[in-house]
């Protein structure tokens, strides 16, 4: 198979297609956090609500990521991820145009198959078209460019919810979309495996998505009618029985979506491991300080949206070196130095309390902005790198879908989980903060019922003057209470992130694999 030199016109015209079709997904993601607060308003969306329209997404793409990479290495990889991009962009302006919360779900499904095949796409063009010796730095740039842009995201959607312009964040994907594919049609060539003659794995794909899908929606369920209702308790085993029977169509497949021979590498288990408890936290971290910031400490969306700009500048200044720097000395220290740094920028958010607003940014939540940044700058390059050295060329698609469907399965369990973690630590909190309150216990339900609206939660109409201050007051104090709670389990994460690549990654397995 071919290469091309990355600086070559061809590798150019590639790095560039691939760069504006993944910022689009991980730009949607990130924008999505920061515009929730308008979105709900807006939608008249409950916290179950919000969590539904991150998942529905982030479920399709979990589920289907596999076969998506799968169908790449099969059918063509520029062709799949063109058709990828195509429904991202169908579904982000149906997205755009959604009256109600049901139908925005529905239409986040529809982004969530796009991206599913337009994702593992990127990496794969990139992986199966660069030469090897500069693979590492091809990756490590699109690593810094996508997460730039990801990045960004929360500045941009900032902007447009101040501006009462929030479903922008969906119709902006239009003209990026529309570029990529012209750039693709015209500029980049197939390439795909001629040699690869097996079908694409159905069973498994759909064993994988009802699994995940039950156990979101049993988590999901569980603030609202408990853990041991049938709803809750009946979809978790449900769906821990389909991922064991996943797990069984993959060991007994000819043409399994996910080939466990490529975890005889311990390099790409433990990656893939790494991957899984990072982003969890780092998900998790993002969501609820995006909450906090609008709805507690009372900053705009915009200025929410800045808070993640040293972020943003560690991006750009570190994380280009740090995949070059991975291919000359390996990346067994930086993935474990960067999540366990990660982990402690996530620690340090943890211990903010109620602040005076955007005046106290600098001492308050930028140290903490500031480390976390460094050690994703250090970990993300080098960790898609590791990842994709640790197979062949022939499975570059598959592997590219197995991490990033780590990501994404990450980003469903965080939600889902994370979200009735918050929701329980929220009400515990509410309900120590107003026992002393004199009020009827008609208006005491009513309050604790407006738990599952987390940062959104908003005083019964039949409370006023001092006891309607003091309520307000209770919502942010328990805010605050579960962001602390919710934030240094995900510094655990990233922690447990960096324990995986001390006892799983090794120097040597990536680079004699990288070898020409």
């Amino acid at each position: 198979m071919a290469t091309v030199a990355l600086r070559s016109p061809a590798g150019k015209w590639i790095m560039v297609s691939t760069i504006l079709a993944s910022a689009m997904a991980f730009i949607d993601a990130t924008a999505l956090n920061v515009v929730l607060p308008s979105l709900q308003k807006s939608l008249n969306a409950s916290g179950a609500d919000l969590f539904w329209i991150l998942n529905a997404y982030l479920l399709m793409l979990a589920s289907l990521i596999l076969i998506g990479g799968a169908m790449g290495d099969k059918l063509g990889r520029k062709k799949v991820f063109m058709m990828g991009i195509l429904i991202f962009i169908c579904g982000s302006a149906a997205c755009g145009l959604a009256g109600n919360v049901l139908l925005l779900v529905v239409f986040r499904i529809l982004q969530g198959i796009g991206g599913a095949l337009m994702i593992p796409g990127s990496l794969s063009l990139i992986s199966s078209s660069i030469n090897a010796k500069e693979r590492g730095k091809a990756i490590g740039t699109w690593s810094a460019f996508t997460t730039v842009v990801t990045m960004g995201g929360p500045i941009l959607g900032g902007a447009l919810a101040d501006a009462g312009l929030w479903r922008y964040i969906f119709f902006i994907n239009v003209p990026i979309g529309i570029a990529a594919l012209l750039m693709l049609t015209w500029k980049v060539k197939e390439i795909k495996d001629e040699d690869n003659t097996k079908g694409l794995d159905f069973p498994g794909a759909i064993t994988i998505a009802l699994g995940l899908a039950l156990i979101t929606f049993g988590f999901l369920r569980i603030p609202t009618v408990g853990l041991y209702h049938i709803q809750a308790y009946g979809s978790l085993a449900a769906g821990v029985l389909f991922l064991i029977v996943f797990i069984i169509i993959e060991i007994k497949s000819n043409n399994p979506m996910m080939p466990l021979k490529l975890f005889a590498s311990s390099t790409f288990s433990g990656a893939n491991l790494l991957t899984f408890f990072l982003y969890a936290g780092l998900g998790a971290g993002m969501l609820f300080l995006s909450l906090n910031l609008v709805q507690v400490q009372g900053y705009s969306q915009l200025q929410s949206g800045l808070t993640f700009l040293p972020f943003t500048v560690l991006m750009i200044t570190v994380a280009r070196y740090a995949g070059s720097l991975a291919d000359k000395l390996g990346p067994r220290l930086f993935l474990i130095g960067g999540p366990a740094i990660a982990g402690a920028g996530l620690l340090i958010l943890s211990f903010i309390k109620q602040t005076n607003g955007p005046s106290d940014y600098w001492t308050t939540f930028f140290p903490g902005v500031l480390v976390l940044g460094l050690g994703m700058s250090f970990t993300v390059a080098p960790l898609t790198a590791a990842v994709m050295g640790a197979v062949s060329d022939h499975f570059s698609g598959t592997a590219s879908g197995i991490n990033n469907a780590m990501t994404r399965i990450s980003g469903v369990f965080a939600n889902a989980i994370f979200g009735a973690l918050a929701v329980l630590f929220f009400s515990g909190a509410l309900q120590h903060e107003i026992k002393t309150i004199s009020i009827n216990p008609k208006d005491k339900q009513e309050i604790i019922q407006q738990a599952s609206n987390l940062g959104n939660a908003k005083p019964p109409t039949s409370i006023t003057g001092t006891n309607k201050q003091i309520i307000e007051k209770a919502y942010h104090t328990s805010f605050i209470k579960a962001y602390a709670n919710i934030m240094r389990i995900s510094a655990a994460l990233g922690f447990f992130g960096a324990l995986m690549a001390l006892i799983f990654i090794r120097n040597s397995t990536v680079i004699k694999d990288n070898k020409p």
